[in-house]
């Protein structure tokens, strides 16, 4: 039966990765027919942001008091709301209003599913988990391209979504006597219930601040890496603009493929041998993209994304045994909080950087991120020895 469940998790993970890169599928059709400009995506990203931040801080309370279960079905149930919301909008402010539950069912879900993997499973399935989020927001495209080449429209796309993260739900909420709990969630060691914690608590706890700040910037380093790799290609190094984005892709490539590999080779290694060979391998590949010609450029994208493969997904697999048990939800909660934080300040950031210097710090800017954030989990495993 524990099986069954893992199945349904791993169903779920595609599903959160269905809708994340449909906004950037449709919006060339979304702003033209809201008449509005194409900067207002941003927007859209920025509401969607503020929700999965605000319910990734609350993940905590709301594990205890409901179960992982439940969480993870009514954010599920939000997300499908929200999306069929998006199907039916008819203009940009009703747009943004559905934003709000997508962003509270989204980092909900992300993170009660996050931790309730870290504590129950080995930490191959929490990389090929993170790798079927890949293949969901790749297939998520695949999905919006069909309903617009087919004339149904974008809001078609946004609605075939909704119909399977409804279909999910409803399979969610059938599972939920299959959640089992092995270690505690709402109770410790001695049987006596968990107090909440709360943010003013959780930083107090050594190795918190470390934690949340390396991973603030590993997902500052993805999601700058993606965004801005086609414009350093063209911009920097004279590559057109179809073969920039064909490199560019490389990097999300590496990124999933290099997750189905990272499940195997934690077999071998633990959680930390497999951050650093992640950040080992970002390194070499920040190194090559500062190198001359095409090839050195394309080995880069594709070395930083394996690179960034292993990071994440183990980041959350050791935090149980960083904090312990009792406490990993909460930092788990701030750990996406933070995450989410880096996705949203640091891109835009380099993108003033390129706009007022030049784009050529691409790789120097994702350097110096990159060195904060070895610092901070070499600092986090100090800080937590013996735990």
């Amino acid at each position: 039966m524990f099986q069954l469940l893992l199945a349904i998790i791993y169903l779920s993970f595609i599903s959160l990765g269905l809708p994340d890169s449909l906004l950037g599928s449709a919006w060339p059709s979304i702003y033209r027919q809201f008449d509005v400009p194409v900067s207002y995506a941003g927007i859209v990203s920025v509401i969607i942001a503020a929700g999965t931040i605000i319910s990734s801080l609350q993940s905590d309370r709301m594990t205890k008091k409901l179960g992982a279960g439940k969480v993870t079905a009514f954010s599920v149930a939000a997300t499908a709301i929200a999306l069929f919301g998006f199907s039916v909008s008819d203009s940009f402010a009703v747009m943004c209003l559905w934003a709000i539950p997508y962003g509270l069912g989204a980092g909900g879900v992300d993170a009660a599913l996050n931790n309730y993997v870290a504590l129950h499973y080995p930490s191959r399935h929490m990389s090929w988990l993170h790798c079927m989020w890949g293949v969901g927001a790749s297939v998520g495209p695949y999905i919006m391209g069909y309903a617009l080449t087919s004339g149904s429209g974008w809001h078609m796309g946004y609605r075939y979504i909704s119909l399977l993260q409804i279909v999910l739900t409803a399979a969610l909420f059938l599972s939920l006597p299959l959640w089992k709990t092995r270690s505690l969630e709402n109770e410790n060691a001695a049987g006596v219930p968990t107090a909440h914690l709360t943010l003013k608590h959780i930083i107090r706890i050594p190795g918190a601040c470390s934690v949340m700040t390396a991973f603030f910037c590993y997902c500052a380093l993805e999601a700058t890496a993606g965004l801005w790799a086609s414009s350093y290609l063209v911009l920097n190094r004279g590559i057109d603009a179809k073969t920039a984005a064909a490199f560019a892709s490389l990097f999300y490539i590496g990124i999933t493929v290099g997750r189905a590999v990272s499940g195997f080779l934690t077999l071998k290694f633990h959680d930390t041998q497999m951050i650093r060979l992640g950040q080992g391998l970002i390194l070499l590949g920040i190194v090559l993209l500062l190198l001359p010609g095409r090839t050195a450029c394309l080995a880069g994208l594709i070395t930083v994304g394996l690179g960034c493969a292993p990071v994440y997904p183990c980041i959350i697999h050791s935090t149980p045994e960083h904090f312990g048990a009792d406490r990993s939800q909460a930092l788990i909660g701030v750990q996406m909080a933070s995450a989410y934080t880096g996705t949203c300040i640091m891109p835009p950031l380099f993108g003033l950087i390129a706009n007022h210097i030049s784009v050529a710090w691409y790789p120097l800017y994702l350097l110096v991120i990159l060195a904060v954030m070895i610092f901070m989990h070499e600092r986090l495993v100090k800080e937590t020895a013996g735990k």
